[in-house]
């Protein structure tokens, strides 16, 4: 997300970071370029001009804080204007209600709600020990009733049947009823969507909304879609009370225009970015984190919150206490440390997070590619337990093996077990707490933001929550 975006601000902003002082001229000329990305961006026109005449009026005479350059001062204006474009701080659900807590699904057709009704569920299932129901009001697309309750099964949240012979508001009413009785916490209802913002649909959705009075009514959008998000949005709004704001498709979206219209178009804050296709790949937005991401300064603090939650703490544990033993880092320890970078979105995921991340050259990045790990996992996976528990068996017939089982090149299994020698290598430097002091080093940096270690990385996992 925002890859386009971030190239050409970062670039725009090393350029003014060097100067010794900024003047009218060289603002002037940094703000041209900024313009020019927003709208490159997608960005509707009335936002780049507020944030435009914002920066300006901010850095046009600035007293400079004393411990920044003055073109440090300007990078920090755009992050702070970045930040309060996009709603200053996390809006997150309001669910302080006499349960069930009604959410209200809303949009157009393929904006990806049914998948994200299941996405949230998850999320109030596993973050918040939620019990949750979901239902179905989707009555005219053929697969929308099937789709949830597939999806209800994977996620293992009760989906309350209905059919598409029913009406929406006596499905959406007797689901209600079963939340009660039943004592569930959240009731999710995935309405019907159109290809369009037609009267119709706006009626039957208005009749909904007030039959079960949800207290989060919410827009699920495509990215993809860039400003016209935010023009679908507002129309929505105007219909009805939104609360917020699901963005969807966000990894794929290389310009991060709707994420930047949508809160001054609507005035209603963006609760959540969908960030994959899997049922855990749910944010919380968090604008602040955001903005850092866009320039380029990476996201420090969501890597570590994902690694809180979605590394193996077991086998963390296990891989500090074999370390320490002093038993050797194999490759079935680097076949599952691959793994547990794939849950977590894969390397180009986590290199996104990381600041400075923009700034490797093409090469590098194109060494971090998700499908190269995926290769890496195949080669592993090629190979008899013998040699994988040691790597130094494997020579010219074995290497040729291993290729041809993977489907890859002799070339490609040298790479592997180069790549596999130099994380050993590192393993064994762990062993005497150097992976704990970095995290150490990191968690002051962050201003003792916990963190304790990195995955099956040494360690001994990290602190539970």
């Amino acid at each position: 997300m925002f890859d386009n975006l971030t190239e050409k601000l970062s670039q725009t902003l090393r350029n003014i970071s060097g100067r010794g002082r900024l003047t009218e001229d060289n603002i002037k000329e940094a703000l041209r370029e900024v313009r020019m990305a927003l709208l490159e961006a997608d960005v509707a026109l009335p936002v780049v001009r507020d944030f435009i005449n914002q920066v300006r009026e901010k850095a046009v005479g600035q007293d400079v804080n004393k411990s920044l350059t003055p073109g440090q001062e300007f990078i920090k204006i755009v992050q702070d204007e970045l930040t309060a474009a996009m709603g200053e701080v996390n809006s997150e659900l309001n669910l302080a209600t006499q349960p069930p807590a009604v959410i209200l699904m809303a949009g157009l057709q393929g904006a990806g709600k049914t998948t994200s009704a299941a996405k949230l569920a998850t999320f109030l299932k596993t973050k918040h020990k939620k019990k949750v129901l979901m239902v179905s009001a989707d009555v005219y697309r053929p697969a929308a009733i099937k789709q949830l309750e597939t999806l209800g099964q994977t996620v293992g949240v009760d989906v309350f049947p209905s059919l598409s012979t029913e009406q929406p508001l006596a499905i959406a009413q007797k689901a209600l009823q079963q939340a009660k009785l039943h004592f569930y916490d959240v009731l999710i209802v995935d309405t019907a969507g159109r290809l369009h913002v037609d009267s119709d649909m706006m009626a039957e959705i208005k009749q909904l909304h007030q039959a079960v009075t949800p207290v989060e009514t919410l827009f699920v959008v495509d990215a993809m879609t860039g400003q016209d998000a935010a023009n679908t949005a507002k129309a929505f709004n105007e219909a009805l009370p939104l609360t917020g704001v699901i963005l969807t498709k966000v990894d794929g979206d290389a310009r991060g225009g709707a994420a930047l219209s949508i809160r001054q178009i609507t005035g209603k804050p963006i609760k959540f970015l969908g960030m994959g296709e899997k049922t855990d790949a749910l944010e919380p937005f968090y604008p602040d984190r955001i903005a850092s991401r866009i320039l380029g300064m990476g996201d420090v603090i969501s890597l570590i919150e994902e690694l809180q939650t979605k590394v193996d703490h077991e086998k963390a544990q296990k891989m500090a206490a074999k370390l320490k033993k002093g038993d050797k880092f194999d490759l079935n320890d680097f076949l599952d440390q691959l793994k547990q970078m794939r849950d977590m979105g894969g390397m180009s995921a986590m290199l996104a997070k990381l600041p400075g991340a923009g700034q490797l050259p093409e090469n590098l990045k194109a060494q971090m590619d998700d499908k190269v790990t995926v290769k890496m996992e195949a080669m592993i996976n090629s190979m008899t337990f013998k040699e994988r528990l040691n790597p130094e068996l494997i020579k010219g017939s074995r290497k040729r093996r291993i290729a041809a089982g993977s489907g890859t090149q002799v070339q490609d299994v040298n790479r592997l077990l180069k790549q596999f020698d130099d994380m050993q290598r590192m393993m064994k430097k762990m062993k005497g707490g150097g992976m704990m002091k970095m995290m150490r080093n990191m968690k002051g940096m962050l201003g003792g933001g916990g963190m304790g270690g990195m995955g099956g990385f040494g360690g001994g996992g990290l602190p539970r929550r």
